[in-house]
């Protein structure tokens, strides 16, 4: 019996601990805090979003960086294999609307129960507050022969999977200490930043709308659109599915973005065209005519966004609508689909739903997840340079390159 020592007891890690035990192998984790999958709690705001049902072939297009890199991990254990993976195991799912697939019960804590049953029948060995210092390497320092914990311990084994995380949420153990483990093997990391984060704003009205969730709109970054869906005001700017998905966008603006210089446009009614839009303000103006521009708007807007719509729009709220003139209208259709917003920042890592950057993918076999630097050193999950959009893909990412690992370790 071979033994795998795996570095984490996350998504990534406890997926390596089944693949590892069912070839066969002798496993054990090794986990910092004291239980399992720390951060799959808090995925889904609680509910975790365990991965999405879109076709398998058109998965790899929601990656954002290296998707070429998952062909091969993709075709051992993909998507549509997870699903079925955990109703086989007596975790029932169900899918929502972006084929996001959460457990039926809404309970991330669900999913970590399953999966740690699954590893308790394969025998995984998991020791809580334990944390690894070093690797260790054979004499020529070509092969990983195992770990040095912080307390001065050795522990051997025939290979070794570093699965600890990237560095968002470091309460939750992705502190980063995966990347110094990695350097010592001889890796280099690709600069790391937060991704799918929030946006902080220059606009100071963002917190009088702080709560206030638009629907069905459309985000533009310079000229690229990056979606439709969700946007959510907060007291430092805005958030919300439509945000985080446009912020993997960012790493190519980030010259723009330090200079105060990266707009964000909003199409407020994705759905029309502006020559449909203009059809309905006539028509709303010509029903209306006695009445305030404001008053109208409730029909175009939420409430608590007319006030801020018509002052970019420079038009007085008592305005009566017999009033407003052809261009005045023309502004309006024109914010209505271009409304202009200006990104000051980011969220900082403690918001970020995960790392951009990490261990450079072209030093790890993508058939096997191991190093190509060290033999018998494995890499799963967050700690490498791939991040992909909202939507369960991330964790996806994690249970495909886990799998993989502990397959082949």
């Amino acid at each position: 019996m071979n033994k795998v020592i795996i570095v984490g007891g996350g998504a990534a890690g406890m997926m390596a601990a089944i693949s590892a035990s069912k070839a066969g192998k002798k496993v054990c984790i090794l986990e910092k805090n004291e239980k399992l999958g720390k951060k799959l709690f808090i995925t889904g705001k609680g509910r975790c979003n365990i991965t999405n049902a879109c076709p398998a072939e058109e998965f790899l297009t929601h990656v954002v960086t290296n998707p070429r890199f998952l062909y091969s991990t993709f075709s051992q254990f993909n998507n549509e294999d997870m699903i079925e993976y955990l109703e086989k195991i007596g975790l029932p799912v169900k899918t929502e609307r972006g084929q996001r697939v959460f457990p039926q019960s809404d309970r991330s804590s669900d999913v970590i129960q399953a999966l740690k049953r699954e590893c308790e029948k394969g025998r995984v060995k998991i020791y809580y507050h334990t944390e690894v210092k070093e690797l260790l390497f054979n004499e020529e320092k070509d092969q990983c022969v195992g770990v040095l914990l912080s307390d001065g311990r050795k522990m051997e084994g025939d290979s070794v999977i570093l699965a600890c995380g990237g560095f968002s949420y470091a309460s939750t153990g992705s502190d980063g200490a995966g990347y110094i483990l990695a350097k010592q093997a001889g890796h280099k990391i690709k600069s790391i930043e937060p991704s799918l984060v929030p946006f902080e704003m220059k606009e100071n009205w963002c917190k009088e709308l702080m709560g206030l969730t638009l629907k069905n709109v459309m985000v533009r970054i310079k000229t690229k659109k990056k979606g439709f869906g969700e946007f959510l005001f907060t007291h430092f700017g805005v958030s919300g599915p439509l945000v985080l998905t446009a912020s993997t966008c960012l790493g190519k603006y980030q010259k723009e973005l330090e200079a105060g210089e990266l707009k964000l446009f909003l199409d407020l009614k994705a759905s029309l065209t502006p020559e449909q839009l203009d059809k309905r303000f006539l028509r709303e103006f010509d029903t209306y005519r006695n009445k305030n521009i404001s008053n109208v708007m409730e029909r175009l807007l939420p409430k608590k966004m007319i006030p801020v719509f018509l002052d970019t729009a420079q038009i007085p709220e008592d305005k009566k609508i017999r009033d407003i003139s052809k261009k005045e209208r023309r502004r309006m259709i024109e914010l209505m689909k271009n409304f202009e917003m200006h990104i000051s920042g980011v969220r900082g890592f403690n918001e970020a739903i995960v790392t951009r950057g990490g261990v450079n993918v072209k030093e790890i076999n993508p058939a096997t997840m191991e190093s190509k630097k060290v033999k018998h050193l494995f890499f799963a999950g967050e700690i490498m340079d791939l991040d992909a959009v909202t939507g369960g893909y991330n964790l996806q990412i994690a249970w495909t390159t886990g799998y993989a690992a502990g397959k082949n370790a």
